[in-house]
């Protein structure tokens, strides 16, 4: 098996209600998914939007939504990124869990969660330089 994953399927309790979080912070929606799902194409992977309920169904088993055993990061560019995106999430809805702050590693970071719970990480991290397109490398990408 290759080192990567494709897909991000979030569990949510009302797709169209946590769509219009992911719309408001300005992802774009695929196009062609079906009626059950949200898509957002992300650079190398996609984040699917899908009914808790289904996702229930489809495991076999009940899950707890947004438990916070996993986070989901996003990065940035600059230092100064973290705080203008938390304040972009924060406007679309989202709870804020920790300010933007410096961490042990030299990074800078904050956590908020969605309206189901899901906890992301928003991130500079100065070692992991973003490619051309904002994609993201753990050493980051050779110029």
């Amino acid at each position: 098996m290759k080192q990567r994953v494709h897909l991000i399927t979030l569990g949510v309790k009302d797709i169209e209600k946590s769509a219009r979080f992911y719309d408001n912070i300005g992802w774009l929606r695929a196009e062609n998914c079906p009626p059950a799902l949200v898509a957002y194409d992300l650079y190398g992977a996609t984040l699917g939007l899908y009914s808790l309920d289904a996702l229930h169904k489809d495991l076999g088993i009940k899950t707890m939504p947004g438990s916070g055993s996993m986070t989901l990061s996003y990065n940035v560019r600059q230092k100064s990124d973290v705080a203008i995106m938390l304040a972009k999430v924060k406007k679309a809805g989202a709870t804020i869990l920790k300010e933007p702050y410096d961490i042990f590693w030299g990074g800078h970071i904050a956590y908020f969660k969605d309206f189901d719970g899901h906890i992301w990480e928003i991130a500079y991290n100065p070692f992991s330089e973003l490619g051309s397109n904002d994609e993201f490398c753990w050493n980051g990408f050779q110029k």
